[in-house]
């Protein structure tokens, strides 16, 4: 398998490391099909969309079509045969600000429909990333059913569809799970061993492994935001405290809920997702909620510990990573 490269920080690309398992759950998709679109959730950073470029790359190799759409940042990476594909496509990313994303998501969809009823592509694979936050959580069950209907009503019989959707939108789980749409799968934040081999990848001097471990909690995305700031702990998580809307009037109003939960996550359990502070917390992508059974066959990749408490991870709830709790904790020390 051709390893893709990815850019980890401005002028700093690095080769796509571990992840097997969530791999061999694309050779698995490739090899025998997917009935439904396969949904991943998980933290914001913990490398979803590596995963996909990756998984685009796979696909390729066994000479599926692909399209591969990140919405946050409009790339698009297509491999097929047919030239006015890629020509239409990038035609539509350029266009694709405001309501030209709800253009560009229907896109993906009657592109690959496209290519089975017009072009006759019988194995195609479609990596939609990030797509429920472009168009609303509103938008969100219409989307995964029209992507259902491409795989089970197809206007061409077809050899193989796979179609996976990455998201870090915490609600959408609960949405899609209503209906027998879609098949969710957790990815976590990278597993001990392989986050060690990306922290070796990355050059010159830098804290020790263990500190880094202990401040990301296997977060790639964390790892690169500590790198641009040459380590500096305390700039991420005031950034955190800026970009999450830790306000003060926010902090004090669930004081007494949130120093229980810095200590444990679980704390927030006695809460349903939808009360109040839990609903602002999951909105503001401070913790993942109701983690999964650890069963690995339930995950896409490892799955994390039962329960660590120095990484704020409980057996029902998380912080998405340590440093976001210490976010919170800076609040709740600063506004005393």
């Amino acid at each position: 398998m051709k390893r893709v490269r990815l850019r980890f920080t401005k002028g700093l690309e690095i080769e796509f490391v571990d992840r097997n398992r969530a791999i061999e759950h694309i050779h698995r998709f490739s090899e025998r099909g997917a009935r439904f679109p396969v949904i991943v959730y998980g933290p914001e950073g913990c490398g979803k969309s590596a995963w996909l470029r990756q998984a685009a790359e796979v696909f390729r190799e066994q000479d599926f079509d692909v399209i591969y759409v990140d919405f946050m940042h409009r790339e698009f990476i297509v491999h097929t045969g047919v030239k006015e594909a890629g020509e239409r496509l990038a035609k539509v990313v350029a266009e694709a600000t405001g309501v030209g994303i709800l253009r560009l998501a229907d896109e993906v969809i009657l592109l690959a429909r496209d290519l089975l009823k017009t072009w006759r592509r019988k194995r195609i694979a479609l990596l939609v990333d990030e797509v429920f936050q472009a168009i609303g959580l509103d938008r969100v069950e219409v989307y995964v059913k029209s992507l259902l209907n491409l795989i089970e009503y197809p206007p061409e019989p077809y050899e193989n569809i796979v179609i996976v959707v990455a998201t870090s939108e915490g609600f959408s789980r609960w949405r899609i799970g209503r209906h027998s749409w879609a098949l969710t799968m957790p990815m976590w934040n990278m597993g001990r061993k392989g986050f060690e081999e990306l922290y070796e990848r990355i050059p010159g001097s830098k804290p020790s492994f263990e500190d880094v471990w202990r401040l990301t909690g296997g977060n790639p995305r964390v790892l690169s935001m500590l790198f641009e700031v040459m380590w500096n702990t305390d700039a991420i998580t005031k950034a955190f405290v800026e970009e999450k809307r830790l306000t003060q009037s926010f902090v004090n109003r669930w004081r007494s809920v949130f120093e229980e939960a810095v200590e444990d996550p679980d704390t927030l359990w006695r809460f349903d997702a939808v009360e109040k502070p839990v609903k602002e917390l999951i909105e503001r992508n401070l913790i993942v909620y109701f983690l999964r059974d650890r069963s690995p066959e339930l995950w896409i990749d490892e799955p994390p510990p039962e329960k660590d408490p120095g990484l704020g991870i409980g057996r029902y709830v998380a912080w998405q990573t340590p440093l976001h709790r210490e976010a919170v904790r800076k609040v709740l020390e600063m506004y005393r």
